[in-house]
């Protein structure tokens, strides 16, 4: 496969389930371009299993919409446009700031606890300018915030979004955030936590969505009492 990391073979079953988080996250992080063939062959080669399994694997990406399928010519790999960045962060927006409010009527020290941790790494990422790990940190404190509320919804929502953000990432990486702005953004989110303040909390989320909006879309900004 031409760039990037290597698949594994596949070593135990449920084979499909194995394959398709392997696919994925070569999704996720661009090793599988966007607008690239997933070709059965390939693939079933390099992975070291059969096609029945494989198949049954690009169905789980297609049913999740980071794949589609044509007819007669075979599966690929989603090409988000404009209008589906718009639309993630959106959704990224009701989930997210449901897990918000979550949060805030359960033990939120303890959610701000486990959220400050994840920022630690996030921080100490940006001071030794690891993109990579530092992405990674911002994925796993969002999938903490997620998770912190409890709701097994909103975890399942929330899992198909944060592929198609880091499908995003990948593609755009030059327009990826100032590592300084990323950990004070977080950072403040955190606190308001902390504090129990719904309403700064719920305008910093939003904040954070549309601003990863406009830098992924290339929108200027120009709203007033906006970075």
């Amino acid at each position: 496969m031409p760039g990037g990391r290597r698949l594994e073979r596949v070593k135990r079953e449920p084979a499909a389930i194995s394959i398709a988080h392997q696919l994925t996250e070569a999704i996720m992080d661009g090793t599988l371009a966007p607008g690239s063939q997933l070709g059965e062959a390939e693939l079933a080669g390099e992975l070291g299993v059969s096609r029945g399994p494989l198949r049954e694997a690009m169905q789980r990406l297609v049913q999740q919409g980071i794949a589609y399928s044509e007819p007669h010519r075979g599966v690929f790999v989603t090409t988000l446009t404009e209008d589906d960045v718009r639309d993630i962060y959106l959704a990224r927006t009701a989930v997210e700031s449901a897990a918000c409010r979550l949060i805030l009527r359960g033990d939120r020290a303890a959610s701000a606890d486990r959220l400050a941790r994840v920022h630690d790494a996030m921080a100490d990422a940006a001071r030794r300018g690891d993109h990579a790990a530092l992405s990674a940190a911002d994925t796993e404190l969002h999938h903490v915030l997620v998770t912190e509320s409890g709701s097994v919804r909103l975890r399942r929502m929330a899992e198909t979004l944060f592929v198609e953000t880091r499908m995003c990432i990948a593609a755009l990486q030059d327009k990826y955030p100032v590592p300084e702005v990323m950990v004070e953004e977080h950072a403040a989110i955190i606190d308001a936590i902390r504090a129990g303040d719904e309403a700064r909390l719920l305008y910093l989320m939003d904040e954070h969505m549309q601003d990863a909006v406009r830098r992924l879309t290339g929108i200027p900004d120009e709203a007033p009492g906006r970075r």
